[in-house]
């Protein structure tokens, strides 16, 4: 368990721990059952900016529920969702118990609880309201849910429900025991609501701004525990109720839990690990339990609503949305690629349904549309690293014409989506996006005014996408558009200068713009980068490793420059540099562990003659960034992003290039990892010798051949190879080198 901040007296410790060992696994066999080892608090405390939340859902399913509450600090529950609908993008119907007679105020009333008395395991959910004296406890299926509130012996009894969204809501009561609800989310999307109450009540509704907006049931004052199941659905009212039948109408609280935690078990049981720390074990598995967070099916009996075209469509396909491909496509799809590649099929499959439905391909492909974030167009990456690795069941040949569509007609400016402006026309004309001097006034209307032009980011991640149109050209036979693509791969040389080694902004002349890359570019650097400053874009040319390393002058010169990235002081206080770069959190130097951008630069030292350097950085980025406590994540997760490297590094090999079959060594912290892959074959990493302290590789075999570069292909393991490390406390120096 996470240590707690204040001490405990006796009584009150016996009860925490007789609660905590009757609702978790922690006594099952550790070979057997790995779910022990998930700790949903896990990052639930923010460095600096958005927590990791306790969500409670089964794998990649919509049905989502977390108390609404600050953070793992605050002792008050705002509320408790029916569902979230978006990862950080919102949630519908808002259900408090309340023992208060009905009043205005009621809604208003915050739950104190204790943390000690909260359960919190990826199936199941229960606090106890310390105040109200009310057991609350939570299950999910995959489109319902089961609510259990478990009031004091006397006085008032009553659940309230109210909205998160501010459109108009509805809630309709039949018999004391149903309730039909609708809410508006995102101005103009119907969530539908159908739920029974496992005793009847007395109903109300209560009147504000001309808007039903809350509504009440009341309970005899000798009810105790009262059951309320409930289907959500995104198709119709009728559709919630079918839902409901089809999860919950027949099944219980118990079946329903026991249900759920067998899928979590044996998902979680796909990956096997042998040895470590139980502190390592933790982080790894609280990882792996988040990357199931995102994207969800929301598929409903071969129906699903699209915010592409808000429009109802039939498809037998299920259809994944919730997905924020700046943040997934380093890590997060290429590890659903091996543990579940039909599934990523269908993810794939819905992107391509998004470009039909939309006229565009998505970067933040969510409920209501595409939630134009960041900047790229990564999901041309995630679709081009899909079918490199064997992933055919979708429609590649819609998919590439998205893909070139989005590569030659879409703005590439940050936040934005839709047709291309005159910057983009000097992209593509000159090959960089234009920036603008310090102090000259933005005339580009489409320019947004917080986000600015990321005129930097903007080139080197357009430069990657054009890779991965032109390499999917070149796959598919369409030598000219590869010929076209490839050459517009190589932009990122373009902004190259020499002189600083740096990526450096150009303004729309092609002429150098003067700036300090550590401390430019306003707010989070946007004017030229993006959350992070030009240490971090220094190496953003992943699909270009050997043509970066050229541009530094050579092997030795970019090692020499990788090392001073983790040495380089920042020039100022921590103060000043997060007043400015807040997202740049997990600082070692000016690495910043805490930003997505900077997950591949560890890894980079295998294309130097220090491979070891990479064993040595991984191993200490994990052991100081990832712990399994409540600060235990550097930066924003966003749901499988960032613990997706933490699994990757774990297991001793990362994706550094997404779009290529490969991967690449680092330093397990596990003696053994066993992957479970379809059709029963296993892919495993055996570390000999592997611990804390023996991190470094001594010699290596794939399949029992010897192996002396630190790369194997995705081939070799999804055909169930093994690889083989013999781990020491000394770098063997002459391993790996290319």
């Amino acid at each position: 368990m996470i240590l707690t901040f204040k001490k405990l007296t006796t009584s009150s410790f016996i009860l925490a721990f007789c609660l905590h060992s009757l609702t978790s696994p922690a006594q099952k066999n550790p070979e057997k059952d790995n779910l022990q080892y998930v700790d949903l608090r896990v990052g639930n405390v923010g460095q600096l900016l958005e927590p990791t939340r306790p969500t409670v859902q089964l794998p990649n399913q919509m049905m989502r529920m977390f108390p609404v509450r600050q953070d793992y600090l605050d002792d008050q529950i705002s509320s408790f969702p029916a569902i979230i609908v978006s990862h950080r993008l919102g949630q519908a119907f808002a259900l408090r118990p309340s023992i208060l007679p009905v009043s205005a105020a009621s809604w208003k009333h915050k739950m104190a609880y204790d943390h000690d008395l909260e359960v919190l395991r990826p199936h199941y959910y229960s606090t106890y309201l310390i105040d109200d004296e009310v057991k609350v406890e939570f299950v999910p299926g995959k489109k319902a849910g089961i609510y259990r509130f478990e009031f004091p012996k006397n006085g008032h009894k009553s659940i309230l429900f109210d909205q998160y969204n501010n459109g108009e809501a509805s809630w309709k009561f039949d018999g004391g025991k149903e309730i039909i609800a609708r809410e508006i989310y995102h101005d103009d999307i119907p969530v539908y609501l159908y739920g029974t109450f496992s005793q009847t009540g007395k109903t109300g509704l209560l009147n504000g701004e001309n808007k039903v907006s809350k509504a009440y049931i009341t309970f005899p004052d000798n009810t105790s525990t009262i059951e309320f199941r409930y289907a959500i659905s995104f198709v119709s009212a009728a559709q919630a109720k079918k839902n409901f039948e089809n999860e919950v109408k027949n099944t219980g609280f118990e079946d329903l839990k026991k249900a759920g935690e067998k899928i979590w078990s044996e998902t979680i049981g796909q990956i096997r690990v042998e040895g470590g720390t139980e502190a390592q074990k933790r982080s790894f598995y609280s990882s792996l339990y988040r990357t199931y967070e995102r994207m969800v099916n929301i598929s409903e009996d071969n129906q699903y609503y699209s915010g592409y075209d808000k429009k109802i469509h039939t498809s037998n396909r299920p259809f994944y949305v919730d997905d924020w491909t700046w943040d997934t496509y380093l890590a997060h799809h290429p590890l659903r690629v091996i543990l579940n590649p039909a599934q990523e099929e269908d993810m794939l499959q819905s992107f391509v349904n998004m470009y039909e439905q939309s006229g565009w391909l998505p970067t933040f492909p969510v409920l209501f549309g595409d939630h134009a974030c960041m900047n790229g167009f990564h999901s041309s990456i995630t679709l081009l690293d899909g079918y490199r690795k064997g992933l055919k069941n979708f429609d590649i040949a819609k998919a590439y014409e998205a893909m070139k569509k989005n590569a030659e007609q879409a703005t590439m400016l940050p936040w934005r989506n839709g047709p291309k402006c005159e910057l983009d026309d000097i992209y593509h004309s000159k090959g960089f996006f234009p920036a603008l001097k310090p102090g000259e006034k933005e005339t580009v209307k489409l320019v947004d005014g917080f986000e600015k032009r990321q005129a930097v980011a903007v080139t080197l991640g357009g430069a990657y996408d054009d890779w991965a149109v032109g390499q999917l050209a070149k796959d598919l036979g369409k030598n000219a558009d590869f010929e076209k693509f490839n050459a517009r791969a190589r932009n990122y040389k373009n902004l190259w200068n020499d002189e600083k080694q740096m990526f450096i902004p150009k303004d729309s002349h092609g002429k150098w713009i003067a700036i300090d890359p550590k401390f430019d570019g306003g707010m989070g650097g946007r004017d030229f980068y993006d959350e992070n400053n030009g240490w971090t874009y220094k190496w953003q040319v992943q699909h270009d490793v050997n043509g970066l390393v050229s541009l530094m002058g050579g092997k030795k010169n970019f090692e020499t420059s990788l090392d001073q990235l983790y040495r380089e002081g920042l020039g100022r206080s921590k103060y000043e540099f997060w007043g400015k770069f807040p997202d740049a959190t997990g600082l070692v130097g000016q690495y910043s562990m805490g930003n997505e951008p900077s997950f591949h630069i560890p890894y980079l030292y295998n294309f130097t003659d220090s491979p070891w350097k990479t064993q040595k950085r991984v191993r200490f980025l994990l052991d100081v960034w990832f712990k399994d406590n409540i600060f235990g994540i550097p930066g924003d997760e966003d749901g499988g992003g960032m613990t997706a490297f933490v699994v990757f590094s774990s297991m001793g090999f990362y994706p550094i290039t997404p779009g290529l079959p490969l991967y690449t060594i680092g330093s397990p912290v596990f003696e053994k990892v066993t992957i479970d892959l379809p059709g029963g074959r296993e892919f495993k990493v055996i570390a000999k010798n592997c611990s804390v302290v023996n991190k470094y590789i001594q010699n290596a075999k794939m399949n029992g051949k010897e192996l002396n570069t630190p790369t194997f292909t995705h081939e070799e393991l999804i055909n169930g190879g093994t690889l083989e490390l013999e781990m020491g406390p000394l770098p063997n120096k002459s391993w790996g080198r290319e």
